[in-house]
């Protein structure tokens, strides 16, 4: 019995050996074969470096204010008895628009008419009867002050008439219409929005270390996203003399025409001014840049084995950017390829194939795609 037990158990430890030492010779004859056979070599676009020139620029967000531009109201009260404006009409200054009730302000102002006609008729009198030693200086001068008096209070009467009446301080394209014929005004009611559209200011910030670049009449290119395929030419009218004490930045005021009135107040805008003169450096799709903590890399295809393409990383300095561009200042030569897609699956050494069939996006002026 102890015979055949010994019998058995070595017959398993044999057949069981067997299997795995099988099972391992398997596996390292497959390694060797895989080792043999090499990393399989991984499929990139690249493209080849290149220098462009480059021309510094300074951007920021700005608004469009009118040169002339208020919120039409009333300096006194009253009930609104007739407007002789429609909505976005464009006037001539001094064109009256509105006109509030003034029945009781023209009885009085014909009133004090008359008690002027009257002191002038009895200065007019004393000046005779002063002159034939009929009346005394002092009586000649009452009369006078009497005359003047009632002049004053007919200008004071004139003036609050007149602004009974409301009128375009300036040429300009009215707006919505805030009133209605028959309402009470108090002062200072809105009635409409008068805007002078002709020109325009564009009104934007920039940092304090670009005022060296900056100076009156410089040109600026104005973009908005209502126009976004054109570019409006204005130029700097005014830099702010003082520097905003939270933001360290200045403000800077161009002055746009606008003929066609396609610009508005209110609207924001993308301002350009182009500065210095153009630079030549290499440039990249900003895709192309792996930007990590411990730097920027690129990786670049090494040409030294005419039968097998390896992919290396490399270093960079990158600079300014630029659309869908960016500057490399060092890393990259003139006429290195560098891999524009497929980088995420290399490392130092990859060997790789070239597909240039697809590119990533390289404008110096993208556009937004309308749909």
């Amino acid at each position: 019995m102890i015979k055949r037990m010994l019998m058995m158990l070595i017959t398993v430890s044999l057949v069981l050996g067997g299997v795995f030492g099988f099972i391992a010779f398997k596996g390292r004859m497959i390694k060797q074969f895989m080792t043999a056979q090499g990393e399989p070599p991984q499929t990139v676009s690249t493209l080849t470096a290149s220098t462009e020139a480059w021309q510094a620029e300074l951007k920021a967000v700005a608004t469009l204010h009118a040169v002339q531009g208020v919120e039409l109201s009333t300096e006194v009260s009253g009930l609104v008895s007739a407007i002789y404006f429609k909505q976005g009409d464009q006037v001539a200054a001094n064109t009256p628009l509105l006109q509030l009730r003034a029945d009781n302000d023209n009885a009085k102002l014909k009133s004090l008419n008359a008690a002027a006609s009257l002191a002038q008729i009895t200065y007019q009198r004393s000046e005779g009867q002063y002159k034939a030693n009929a009346i005394s200086k002092q009586t000649l001068d009452a009369d006078k002050a009497n005359l003047d008096m009632a002049l004053a209070a007919v200008a004071e009467q004139q003036a609050l008439l007149d602004k009974k009446t409301l009128r375009a301080p300036f040429t300009g394209q009215l707006g919505i219409r805030h009133v209605d014929l028959g309402q009470f005004l108090n002062a200072g009611n809105r009635i409409a929005t008068l805007q002078a559209l002709d020109s325009l200011y564009v009104d934007f910030f920039l940092p304090q270390q670009a005022i060296s670049s900056l100076k009156t009449g410089q040109a600026v290119k104005v973009q908005t996203d209502a126009y976004p395929k054109k570019v409006f030419t204005g130029e700097i009218s005014v830099i702010n003399p003082q520097v905003d004490l939270e933001t360290r930045n200045i403000l800077v005021r161009a002055t746009l025409n606008n003929p066609k009135h396609q610009l508005l107040p209110g609207m924001y805008a993308t301002t350009t001014i182009q500065v210095d003169q153009p630079q030549r450096y290499i440039t990249l799709p900003r895709s192309v840049i792996s930007f990590n903590s411990f730097g920027s890399t690129v990786y670049l295809i090494d040409k030294t084995d005419p039968n097998k393409q390896i992919a290396k990383q490399s270093f960079v300095t990158t600079g300014a950017t630029r659309g869908d561009q960016i500057a490399i200042l060092s890393g990259v030569n003139e006429g290195d390829w560098v891999v524009t897609s497929g980088q995420i699956k290399l490392h130092n050494g990859s060997p790789v194939l070239i597909d240039n069939a697809v590119q990533p996006s390289n404008d110096a002026a993208p556009q937004p795609i309308d749909h």
